[in-house]
C-alpha cells in the first residue's frame, strides 16, 4: 500500500504554485479555445457593417461626381455640403446592421474625432461594434475627407483590432 502522507511530506508552497499555475494554463488554453470561434464570428460581423457603410458612402461620392445634379440617397443635392447627421440617420433607418455584442446604443454614431472613437487611447474604454463617422458635414469641395472607423475587438488600440478610412469627395 502506498503512504500517502508520505508522498505529500515534501510539498510545499513552492510546489503548490506550480501545480497551481499550470492547472490555471491548461484552463485558460482550452477556454480560448472553446470560445476562439464566437469571437472570430464578431469580429467578422463588424468588419462586414463598416465594409457596407463605406462601400455605400463612395457609391454615393461616386454618383454624384458623375452627376452633380442628382440627389444623394438621404435627400441632399450632390453639389451641396452633406449633412452627417441625415447620412447617419438614413443608414439607421435602411440598413440592416448586425449587432454582434447586444449594444443598446445605435450602430453608427457621429463623433468629433472617429479615430480616437476607433482606436481609443491607453486606459480609455471604446465601444466595440459601434461605427463612428466624422461629426463635421462632408464638405462638397474636392479633396474634403470624412472618416469612418470602428472598433473591432479589445485592446483596440492594437494593430489589427480597429478599422479606420478615410473618404475623399
Amino acid at each position: 500500500m502506498i503512504d500517502i502522507k508520505r508522498k505529500f511530506k515534501n510539498f510545499g508552497p513552492l510546489e503548490f504554485l506550480v501545480l497551481s499555475s499550470l492547472f490555471y494554463i491548461v484552463t485558460m488554453l482550452i477556454w480560448t479555445a472553446s470560445t476562439r470561434a464566437s469571437v472570430l464570428q464578431k469580429a467578422n460581423d463588424i468588419k462586414s457593417n463598416h465594409k457596407m457603410i463605406v462601400e455605400f458612402v463612395n457609391d454615393e461620392i461616386n454618383k454624384c461626381s458623375s452627376e452633380e445634379k442628382k440627389i444623394t440617397s438621404w435627400g441632399e443635392n450632390c453639389n451641396s455640403s452633406w449633412n452627417s447627421s441625415k447620412i447617419v440617420k438614413y443608414i439607421l433607418d435602411n440598413f440592416k446592421l448586425n449587432n454582434p455584442y447586444q449594444i443598446q446604443k445605435p450602430l453608427i454614431q457621429t463623433s468629433q474625432d472617429p479615430r480616437i472613437q476607433a482606436e481609443g487611447k491607453a486606459g480609455q474604454s471604446t465601444d466595440k461594434g459601434i461605427i463612428f463617422v466624422s461629426e463635421n458635414n462632408f464638405e462638397s469641395d474636392a479633396g474634403s475627407e470624412w472618416i469612418i472607423g470602428t472598433c473591432i475587438k479589445s485592446p483596440c488600440v492594437a494593430a489589427g483590432n480597429n478599422e479606420l478610412v478615410s473618404a475623399y469627395r
